[in-house]
């Protein structure tokens, strides 16, 4: 195919542009990195949204780090490399989290201050096994819940954070079957 064949296709096609379009469009704004003029969310609102995310799954690592910490009883060992398990899939989906907020220009907020304000899941220690378990399964439901939420509130607006968000949401969805599937173990 000779390349004026291609510009030609881009024209007659909505929504595709000319190759020197999208070089002159690509040479504005640089300093705004990977937020274009074709960015179509509202990107403060999704800075927000993805903070809490990162809270929640931060207060999600620091749950499950007690939980793996505190597992104690006969089915103790099996259960606290679950909950380590957890919590290290987790502080990778803060990073990915706090990478994604960098990107789209905002600031990720670690701080520890209103931590628990923004987080949508809660921290509940748990006196035995099966409460951390329930307390673990309970906020793997909500975060379940807020990612979809959020991949519903972006549409089609911002396709890489709702990538990401649906990888992370898959990964929760696993971590509530592995939890479900504990839980009742624990129950026979």
């Amino acid at each position: 195919m000779k390349p004026t064949m291609l510009k030609d296709v881009s024209k007659a096609r909505p929504g595709l542009s000319d190759i020197q379009t999208l070089r002159e469009r690509a040479r504005q704004h640089i300093e705004q990195g990977a937020v274009t003029s074709g960015y179509a969310a509202e990107r403060e609102t999704v800075v927000k949204l993805l903070n809490e995310a990162l809270a929640t799954e931060i207060v999600c690592v620091l749950r499950y780090k007690r939980h793996y910490f505190m597992a104690a009883g006969i089915h103790a060992a099996p259960v606290a490399a679950e909950f380590l398990e957890h919590a290290n899939q987790e502080m990778q989906h803060a990073d990915s989290l706090a990478k994604r907020i960098v990107e789209l220009r905002g600031e990720p907020n670690f701080s520890p201050v209103g931590l628990s304000e923004r987080s949508h899941a809660e921290y509940v220690e748990g006196d035995s096994l099966k409460e951390m378990i329930k307390e673990d399964l309970i906020a793997e439901r909500i975060a379940i819940e807020s990612y979809r939420e959020m991949i519903g509130y972006l549409g089609d607006q911002d396709p890489t954070t709702q990538r990401l968000l649906k990888e992370i949401l898959a990964s929760e969805e696993e971590h509530a079957e592995d939890l479900s599937s504990l839980l009742g173990r624990m129950q026979d």
